[in-house]
């Protein structure tokens, strides 16, 4: 999937998330880029493979969409649907989340549909950069 990088989004324990435009499809995405150290270690890369396995299971409005795992010159990386809004550190950043605000956003998660209500527990569980 050829992919212009536009401007770094964010970064976490195993990658680097960029904002990009997918130059085939005509749109813009953002692309999680593993970390080099990262992509050397089997376990984390491990980890990272089942992460992808996982939201390429889920289809539900709150929870962006994979659109594949590619590599590039021996770099792999996520691409996925590119989300406009506020991060969730950024959400953080302005204190705890009322829990009338945080029962009502995992009950549309985790009810709208079957499969992501059996996938969420396991992807949950399975990311480590919340």
């Amino acid at each position: 999937m050829p992919v212009l990088v536009l401007d770094a989004i964010g970064a976490g324990g195993m990658g680097e998330v960029y904002r990009a435009h997918d130059t085939k499809l005509g749109r813009d995405v953002a692309i999680k880029v593993l970390l080099e150290e990262v992509s050397k270690d089997g376990e984390r890369m491990e980890r990272f493979e089942r992460e992808a396995r996982l939201l390429a299971q889920l289809n539900h409005a709150n929870i962006a969409t994979l659109y594949g795992l590619e590599e590039s010159d021996g770099q792999q990386f996520l691409v996925m649907e590119l989300v406009e809004g506020e991060t969730l550190a950024e959400r953080i950043a302005k204190g705890l989340v009322p829990v009338n605000e945080a029962i009502p956003l995992f009950t549309q998660i985790s009810t709208r549909s079957p499969r992501t209500a059996a996938v969420l527990p396991r992807l949950c569980m399975s990311h480590r950069d919340a």
